[in-house]
């Protein structure tokens, strides 16, 4: 629903977000108002020592005002809890509440400056255990409203101008959350939100050299994320609320879907070189997984990692050391060393410059398998989300294809850096000039991934025999005519319900409308969607069925389209066809679609989606297509199955002979793996 407007602005937090806050400080308030009675009541009023009539006044009067501030909070929790999120008509006295219990800030600081000066000067000859529960008294008098001021900057809307609210005789409902104002509001707004966005960016990369490049990065990032919920007049619990109802929506349809029927790609013959491809990327992932030096290394070895590097980094550096850009210690290559088991000699060229846009990779000689690998690193730096971040599109024409060629802009412009790299300093050549007979294979993780797939398009006509295997490929790479042209070369490996081989912008449309339906067709107040929602992501349990206040006015309403140009910030945005059409494509947004690179394989856990820690998984890898990644899942695994670690255990356990365990005290290794 809107924000609440209180103060003459609208902030980030909706009439019914105070259930939460309002109810811990509820309950630290009763133990504070019993505390300071059982004090008082002990004393039977009476002190006896200097000061005692201030120290009766504050007690007395802390009483009082915290009396006040209880019966206050009791009435903004219990308001806050009625209605729905998108009918706040139950609510609407909490902005007079909220400004009620503002005023009440008022006597607790002058107590608590009462209570300070009494503790600092009159406090003398008292019992210490009075002393000690005034002193605590006046601490937690600051506390609280020091995080009072904190929860006030958090909840800050720089955008928060109050916004005109529907028409009396309107319903509530999806119209809550639309706005009014004309063309020129909408153009002012536009241009705030997106300085709004670059001061925020700023501030997150100062460490960052704030030059030419980075400050067009800014630019860009700042007007994607300022567009996408400015269409909206959601708060972030609101998302959140969508987010948990989702979720369990997907999982009552996993659960009713045919566990037999698995979406197949028609280009990949089924099982013809299934096992093949798995152990030509369980290989090649050693390699990707690798790129990430240190850090990833230590994270997966964690008892034996600090003890191997620990002898290589820090220590004086030889010269054919030389070879290694960027790695001022050591530690990067030499987890590289002890990840891949190459020698120092099968090395070409290792860089870990890293800029925005150029971004680290190495180059080596893989004798097992006769190739010369380019390994491109993932995101593990803060210029490295700049270079995700940079979502929109670049055009790469390629010889030889038809039909609109364009990709990600920022693993667009990292590809075109290695590409120079290696083919105008002359990389390649020396490379092939020792090892003529060798392929060229290309890999790299996530944003590596990414990257390395646009390489391998552009090195293509160079090196027809070159092959790519990316691992947890980012879902807007590549136009339709590219991603088609990549399936001879190219293999995509995604893990289970990993998200951001589902994340596009036209993705991202379509996930943000479905949140808007399910949150308007819900009856449940918010506070019990996110206890419900909470609940189900700990213990897991049947998903809940989602009742719908729905009625024919609302079916007719519903069915109209979400949200206009009126909206209160920035765009029209043309994914919501409407919201009664769920099947409506996610790429008939304004934003051009982009695809997964090349074939895809999807590995999936085999058996049910919970498990105790100590079950065996056993994982299932079939051929799949763009079209099963067109939307996005919700699932506590979506950032775990994204992880590199995560990826190379699930190869090594489809290509060895008995399923990986998932915690390393379990034994039982029965079961086998399913291909």
């Amino acid at each position: 629903m809107p924000g609440i407007v209180v103060f003459g602005r609208r902030w980030g937090i909706a009439s019914d977000d105070f259930v939460f806050p309002g109810s811990f400080e509820l309950f630290v308030r009763v133990l504070w108002w019993i505390g300071t009675m059982i004090l008082f009541m002990y004393h039977k009023g009476e002190f006896d020592c200097n000061g005692r009539g201030v120290l009766h006044s504050y007690l007395v009067g802390l009483l009082v005002v915290l009396a006040l501030i209880i019966l206050s909070l009791c009435a903004i929790v219990y308001v806050s809890a009625q209605g729905t999120i998108t009918n706040p008509g139950p609510r609407r006295s909490i902005p007079a509440l909220v400004y009620l219990r503002a005023l009440l800030y008022i006597p607790e600081l002058v107590w608590a400056c009462l209570g300070a000066f009494w503790v600092s000067d009159d406090s003398k000859g008292c019992d210490p255990a009075t002393v000690g529960a005034v002193i605590a008294a006046v601490i937690a008098s600051w506390i609280i409203l020091l995080f009072t001021g904190l929860g006030v900057v958090f909840v800050f809307d720089p955008l928060g101008n109050p916004r005109p609210q529907p028409a009396a005789m309107e319903p509530l409902g999806v119209r809550d959350m639309e706005s009014n104002e004309g063309n020129q509001f909408l153009s002012t707004a536009r241009s705030l939100a997106v300085k709004v966005w670059e001061s925020r960016l700023r501030l997150l990369c100062c460490c960052l050299p704030q030059d030419e490049s980075h400050r067009a990065a800014f630019s860009s990032i700042a007007q994607l994320v300022s567009g996408f919920f400015s269409d909206t007049d959601l708060v972030p619990s609101d998302i959140a609320a969508g987010l948990a109802l989702l979720h369990q929506e997907q999982d009552k349809m996993e659960q009713s879907r045919d566990p037999d029927l698995v979406v197949h790609s028609p280009s990949s013959p089924i099982g013809e070189d299934l096992e093949t491809e798995l152990e030509k990327a369980a290989h090649c992932m050693k390699f990707a997984a690798a790129a990430y030096g240190w850090p990833l290394y230590i994270y997966s070895n964690l008892l034996t990692g600090p003890c191997k590097l620990s002898g290589d980094c820090c220590r004086s550096r030889a010269a054919e050391y030389d070879i290694v850009g960027g790695d001022h210690l050591g530690c990067h290559f030499s987890s590289i060393l002890h990840s891949t088991g190459l020698q120092y000699r099968d090395f070409i060229y290792v860089s870990f410059h890293n800029q925005i846009y150029e971004i680290p990779f190495y180059v080596a000689l893989d004798h097992k398998r006769e190739a010369v690998l380019v390994a491109v690193r993932g995101t593990l730096s803060l210029r490295d989300v700049l270079t995700d971040l940079s979502a929109e599109c670049e055009n790469l024409p390629i010889e030889g294809v038809s039909g609109a060629c364009y990709a990600h802009k920022g693993m667009c412009q990292a590809a075109s850096y290695i590409y120079k790299k290696l083919v105008n300093d002359g990389i390649l050549n020396q490379a092939f000039s020792i090892a003529p007979e060798y392929k060229l294979v290309i890999t790299g993780h996530s944003l590596g991934a990414g990257t390395a797939s646009l390489l391998a398009i552009l090195l293509r006509n160079s090196f027809p025999t070159l092959q790519c295997y990316s691992f947890s490929p980012p879902g807007g790479l590549l136009s339709k005519a590219l991603a088609d042209y990549s399936k001879d070369f190219v293999v995509s490996v995604v893990l289970g319900k990993d998200l951001v081989p589902r994340l596009s912008i036209p993705n991202m449309e379509d996930l943000k409308r479905r949140i808007l339906k399910i949150v308007s067709n819900c009856n449940k107040p918010k506070y019990r969607i996110l206890l419900q929602g909470c609940w189900y992501e700990l213990f897991g349990g049947d998903p809940d069925d989602f009742p719908t206040e729905m009625d024919d006015r609302r079916e007719e309403e519903l069915s109209q389209p979400l949200l206009g140009e009126e909206s209160l910030m920035i765009r029209h945005s043309s994914s919501y066809q409407s919201l009664a059409s769920d099947d409506s494509p996610a790429h008939t947004a304004a934003h051009l679609p982009l695809f997964l690179p090349g074939r895809i394989l999807h590995i999936t856990e085999d058996g049910p989606s919970r498990r105790s820690c100590f079950s065996q998984v056993r994982y299932r890898a079939d051929w799949s297509n763009e079209m099963a990644f067109r939307s996005v899942l919700i699932s506590p695994r979506m950032l775990a199955d994204h992880m590199p670690d995560a990826v190379l255990r699930a190869l090594s356990s489809l290509t060895s002979e008995r399923p990986f365990s998932l915690c390393p005290s379990s034994a039982n290794n029965s079961q086998h793996n399913t291909i």
